[in-house]
């Protein structure tokens, strides 16, 4: 089943297959382009497609991609099959065809998965490296067959060169002795019939012994082979025949290696031919700034679908100007099968007509189609077009006549068509569905009286309905368009046309129908209004009534557009204030997160500051023996240092975090609570709990005891209640200092146990009075080292650090402490 070659012509598809073959880069793809034609089976439309648009994305990726220096070889190979002898160059010609093949092969077969129809289209090319080895160890690029093709040939050549020489010799000494000088006409050396002679006056010839081979048209001059150069002459002869007899049997031996592998030569014409109309394919689509179409299986009796399955947008007619054409959006199918098109003329009917047909015709060629997405087209049996005024003289056709053959004969080939018993495919299997068919008609049922006319079109209509086919057609009769309006399946459509500037826009609209527009232009032109009136009155009161109508329609059709369009402006401005009040909230919501953030930083800049004073009143507290005096005194301030850390915690809790709920009234001890050790009198916090001996770990100042739990207390959590320690009238004597190493390993701890256990060995060191510690903490990835760093550089006890140098290097920290 193919598409009718007078559809093709109608539509144009020549227009289009000649402007392909100017992108294509050989004869025998440009042969391909010519005769391009729509497939029609749905899995071959699919492959064209899907191979044009790997070829499009290709070129894009990569431009340079081609066939290289590829000619078509077939006629010249075949020759070679039949015991033809080649000449040189085009057996250079053949050579350089199997390189681009071998070249292109080797290309697609490196390509990624995105292109599986080139690389199964590469693979198909031969590799025939012996036969191009043969043609270029013999013939070289100027198509001359080279020296080293055969020891013979090389043999043979040097002997001719030698012959030459010992006769060009003996002729110069001739021409140049003065025996002959007055004989010679002129002296010079050429040729006559292929041999070397001399030019001698006719009045001396019996001073020149030869062959005379031509005379001047004077008879004056003889041109004579003299004797003394006669065999010189033979053997530079005989040696060049047997030169080019040994030229023609290396050609004949190259020729018939080209024979022998013709079929595989000739297959390798015919995929590049193939691969190199998808590139300009590809190409094309690129310079119409086209598209790939969706293409969707559809018939007749499918159940609806949810999309109309012919759908265009902003589709333009790929012959028309680019700057110029107007696009168009169209669809058929769903609701409607048959597509009404009413309007003045040269308002662009039949460029809409033609648009749909000839993009369908494309993209069943595999071609992309100049149109926007989405776009999408089902796979048609049948297109049929009668567009234009066939009338024919010869046939004695009017154009009624001429159109109505056609459209007797369309029928006629829809319905056989939907009566033939269908074939089976690939799988044995048989479709019965019918045949899916697009319809074109131009100006249906115009060129004869407007009644019948309209008639003929309604029944005309009806019977398509009844076919199942996808059509449009255009018309000028009113009834028509009133016909659509009640026609299930039938829809109006419209180019618009501008009363004010008289002149068409072009473009389509679908759902209503067009208006002739004769008066209104007649008065625009300046036609006297009383005429204009007396017209109006001789139009049928019902199609008056119509005209009423689609001029009501149109009225409502505009004024819904300028609604739409006013309520698309009202989104845009709810947009831009959506945007901008969530632009204004994150700006807020930052703001706020920087004032949190700030002063989160000043409340932990005074808790440290209050954590530095507590360490320097313990440093001072903790000297061997402490009056008690000074002792008080230090107690006054570690209370007010206490409270003031107090306050500035309250103060980040109200701040940053809801109120907590007051703690129960009694509840055990926890890790964290700050207790009254009451065997040294002193305040400290909880850091562990031994539930089975009864003890907890207290930090006290810079050291840790442990003590049983009946002798802790927890303190009240307001200050003025605090109960504060009254040292004894005796003096205070704090823990012998510990025995700690200079050297302080910590690999392989997590950095979360570095600042509490590296505090304590800090605090342990100073009690001992080391001066310098080693902390060992490893290379690694550097984040334990950072940890250890950060603890050491904000520690009151340490005075400064450095790297372990060539004691350890970064894996090492040297920490010097503070003088005691």
């Amino acid at each position: 089943m193919s598409i009718p070659e007078s559809s093709l012509h109608t539509l144009e598809f020549d227009a289009i297959r000649d402007r392909l073959a100017h992108y294509t880069a050989f004869s025998a793809s440009r042969e391909l382009a010519l005769s391009l034609t729509p497939a029609t089976d749905l899995a071959e439309v699919r492959r064209r497609q899907a191979l044009t648009a790997e070829a499009r994305l290709l070129l894009e990726e990569w431009p340079e991609v081609s066939i290289g220096g590829a000619r078509d070889v077939r006629r010249a190979v075949q020759h070679a099959a039949r015991g033809g002898i080649l000449d040189g160059a085009t057996l250079r010609e053949i050579a350089a065809t199997l390189q681009s093949a071998a070249l292109l092969r080797q290309r697609l077969s490196r390509l990624d998965p995105r292109f599986p129809h080139l690389i199964d289209l590469g693979n198909t090319l031969p590799a025939l490296p012996q036969v191009v080895e043969a043609i270029e160890r013999a013939i070289g690029d100027d198509g001359q067959v080279l020296d080293s093709a055969s020891p013979t040939l090389a043999r043979l050549r040097h002997e001719v060169r030698v012959a030459f020489n010992r006769l060009h010799e003996r002729l110069q000494s001739m021409i140049h002795s003065s025996a002959l000088a007055n004989a010679l006409q002129e002296p010079i050396v050429t040729v006559r019939n292929g041999r070397y002679v001399i030019p001698v006056k006719a009045s001396h010839r019996r001073e020149v012994r030869g062959l005379v081979h031509d005379q001047s048209g004077s008879g004056a001059t003889l041109y004579i082979e003299p004797m003394a150069v006669v065999e010189l002459n033979n053997r530079w002869r005989e040696l060049q025949s047997a030169e080019a007899e040994e030229v023609q049997r290396i050609l004949s031996a190259i020729s018939e290696q080209v024979g022998a592998a013709a079929s595989t030569i000739i297959s390798a014409v015919t995929t590049l031919a193939a691969l190199d109309l998808a590139f300009a394919l590809a190409r094309y689509a690129i310079a119409t700034r086209s598209i790939a179409p969706e293409i969707v299986e559809w018939r007749p009796d499918d159940p609806p679908p949810a999309e109309p399955p012919f759908r265009l947008t902003r589709a333009r007619h790929p012959l028309l100007p680019a700057e110029t054409v107007v696009p168009i959006d169209l669809w058929l199918g769903g609701e409607f099968s048959i597509l009404l098109i009413t309007g003045p003329n040269t308002g662009g009917k039949t460029v809409a007509l033609k648009t749909a047909g000839l993009l369908a015709l494309m993209a069943q060629a595999g071609m992309q189609i100049p149109a926007d997405q989405p776009s999408r087209l089902p796979v048609f049996q049948h297109i049929f077009a009668d567009i234009g005024d066939e009338q024919s003289i010869e046939q004695s056709l009017s154009t009624f006549s001429s159109h109505m053959a056609n459209i007797i004969r369309v029928l006629q080939t829809l319905d056989a068509a939907q009566q033939a018993p269908p074939a089976p495919d690939e799988q044995g299997l048989f479709d019965y569905r019918r045949p899916a068919a697009l319809v074109l008609f131009d100006e249906l049922g115009a060129g004869t009286d407007p009644v019948e006319g309209a008639a003929l079109a309604r029944a005309i209509i009806g019977r398509l309905l009844e076919l199942g086919v996808l059509a449009i057609a255009t018309t000028h009769y009113a009834e028509l368009k009133a016909f659509a309006y009640t026609t299930p399946g039938v829809q109006n459509a419209s180019v618009e046309f501008d009363v004010e500037t008289l002149a068409p826009t072009y473009r389509l609209s679908i759902g209503i129908p067009g208006r002739s527009n004769a008066l209104a232009i007649a008065a625009r032109l300046g036609l006297d209004p009383a005429l204009i009136e007396q017209a109006r009155s001789f139009i049928d009161r019902k199609e008056a009534q119509v005209e009423d109508l689609l001029a009501g329609i149109q009225r409502e059709r505009n004024a819904a557009a300028a609604a739409l369009q006013r309520a698309e402006e009202l989104r845009a401005d709810a947009e831009k204030y959506r945007d901008r009040l969530a632009a204004e909230q994150q700006a807020f919501a930052a703001e706020r997160e920087a004032a949190l953030a700030a002063a989160r930083q000043e409340i932990e800049a005074e808790l440290r500051e209050a954590r530095q004073q507590l360490r320097r009143l313990r440093e001072e507290f903790r000297s061997v023996n402490i009056s008690r005096q000074w002792l008080e005194e230090a107690e006054k301030r570690l209370a007010a240092a206490a409270e003031q850390s107090q306050q500035a915690a309250e103060k980040l809790r109200q701040k940053h975090a809801p109120a907590a709920p007051p703690p129960p009234a009694e509840r055990p001890l926890q890790v964290g609570d700050t207790v009254h050790v009451a065997s040294i009198g002193l305040n400290g916090e909880i850091v562990a709990i031994d539930e089975e001996d009864g003890t907890a770990t207290v930090q006290v100042g810079g050291f840790r005891m442990t003590v049983k739990l009946s002798e802790l207390k927890r303190t009240k959590a307001q200050a003025s209640d605090e109960r504060r320690y009254t040292p004894p009238e005796r003096s205070v004597n704090l823990p012998s200092a510990p025995d700690v190493s200079m050297t302080f390993d910590m690999r392989g701890w997590r950095a979360a146990e570095v600042s509490d256990r590296l505090d304590r060995y800090l605090n342990d060191a100073y009690l001992a009075g080391l001066h310098q510690v080693r902390l060992i903490h490893g290379k690694g990835t550097g984040a334990l080292r950072q940890v250890v760093r950060d603890v050491l550089a904000t520690h009151p006890l340490v005075a400064s650090f450095s790297s372990g140098g060539r004691d350890g290097g970064e894996g090492v920290t040297i920490a010097t402490l503070i003088e005691r």
